[in-house]
């Protein structure tokens, strides 16, 4: 499929399932007419060509599956002897209404887990099929079919209806929605397992479907402070590996190769959020990245302002890894010795205890300290625990690199 009709499908996805459940209901059969009308595009455009309205196309041929999936329906075969000389209805016009946002909020409904928020966003929004979003997080496709399957069933279990909520639902609803996006962000730009650091196709997934939803809520604050902190951190990407893929750390990378429209973009967005919106986390993270945008070199770095707007984010949304960020922050400022204790200190949080990146700033603080021999063993035990191949080579050869020289720099500001 060449890429301008992939990036059609996609844009088109969410509008054809809108469409399709708002003249109809029933969200789990739209969705699988859906998806056969967007398999049949991928497989017929390329070769004859766009039809001249792609968007009433793929509704049609949508809207046909969706018949033939209604007759078959166990459910209402009982009814079909009366109703079998009946047509099925005529469709009837389209109202104009964009349901991208509703299709965000029931596919992040409150009553799915995590995992099939996730996948059926990218289903049912991003218009992915679902070997690709078993390709994206390293699981069979039969996963991905079953989360999927289970959190349509469990939409129509709990009654979730395809509307939006009532005003004081918005917000919190809203914040499901982001952080499954952030999500599927950071589980792009560092892999939790397997041989690549990033993976692109989510963390450019994740970029435009947070850019959708943008353009839907342009005054919301968060949304903006998210997609900012999207841009801002996926500009460093071409610098964050080298050719073979090893890792490059944050104090290391070749700042002229990170992307500098994103920058721009994550600046402007982030500066106008902060002005004009209630400050939240998303916003709070995306001005700690505009700083380090913003420093032409490592030693650039405003790490006061930085340890600033931790300290502020702890007080607003406390987690654990933004107390581990903070520990960083604060040894950049106030030196390795006293972040060790706040290190101490953070790790008391369950989520925390054994975490390899606990072991990797505890490794990367005893390394600046001189402490060498503790530094090397907090490497090692950093390098067993994660199951990222890059961070383990990195974490390694860092090991060795302490062993070996004992005068080696210590790499700061951690791995990014």
């Amino acid at each position: 499929m060449t890429p301008s009709v992939e990036d059609l499908l996609r844009d088109l996805a969410p509008q054809v399932l809108g469409a399709l459940v708002r003249r109809y209901g029933g969200f789990d059969t739209c969705e699988d007419a859906a998806q056969e009308a967007l398999l049949a595009a991928a497989l017929q455009w390329p070769e004859e060509g766009l039809p001249d309205n792609p968007r009433g196309w793929l509704i049609t041929v949508a809207s046909r599956r969706r018949t033939e999936l209604w007759r078959t329906d166990t459910a209402r075969r009982r009814r079909e002897e009366n109703l079998a000389v009946q047509a099925p209805p005529a469709p009837e016009p389209l109202p104009a209404v964009d349901d991208t946002l509703a299709l965000f909020l029931l596919c992040c409904h409150p009553a799915l887990t995590g995992v099939s928020q996730v996948a059926l966003t990218l289903r049912a929004v991003g218009g992915l099929g679902t070997g690709e979003i078993a390709r994206a997080f390293l699981v069979p496709e039969s996963t991905v079919g079953q989360r999927i399957s289970r959190a349509k069933q469990r939409i129509r279990a709990s009654g979730a209806e395809f509307r939006m909520p009532p005003p004081e639902e918005l917000p919190e609803r809203v914040a499901t929605v982001l952080r499954v996006l952030y999500l599927i962000f950071t589980e792009g730009h560092t892999a939790s397992s397997g041989t690549a650091l990033n993976r692109v196709d989510l963390t450019t997934e994740a970029i435009r479907l947070t850019r959708q939803l943008h353009t839907r809520l342009p005054d919301d604050g968060e949304v903006t402070g998210l997609l900012a902190l999207m841009l801002l951190t996926d500009a460093r990407r071409p610098a964050r590996t080298l050719p073979n893929g090893a890792l490059v750390p944050l104090a290391e990378q070749d700042r002229s190769r990170w992307d500098a429209p994103a920058i721009t973009e994550g600046k402007e967005l982030i500066t106008t959020a902060l002005a004009t919106a209630r400050i939240g986390p998303y916003q709070l993270q995306a001005a700690i990245a505009a700083v380090h945008a913003e420093a032409a070199t490592s030693e650039d770095t405003d790490w006061y302002q930085i340890l600033g707007l931790y300290t502020l984010l702890d007080s607003i949304a406390p987690g654990p890894m933004v107390s581990l960020n903070r520990v960083v922050a604060h040894a950049m400022v106030h030196g390795p010795h006293a972040a060790l204790g706040q290190l101490a200190e953070a790790e008391r949080d369950p989520a925390l205890a054994g975490h390899h990146r606990v072991h990797a700033v505890r490794a990367h603080l005893l390394d600046q300290a001189g402490e060498r021999d503790a530094a090397r063993e907090a490497y090692l035990l950093a390098a067993r625990t994660t199951l990222s191949l890059p961070e383990q080579r990195y974490l390694e050869a860092r090991a060795r690199a302490v062993a070996d020289s004992g005068t080696d720099r210590p790499s700061t500001g951690g791995q990014d």
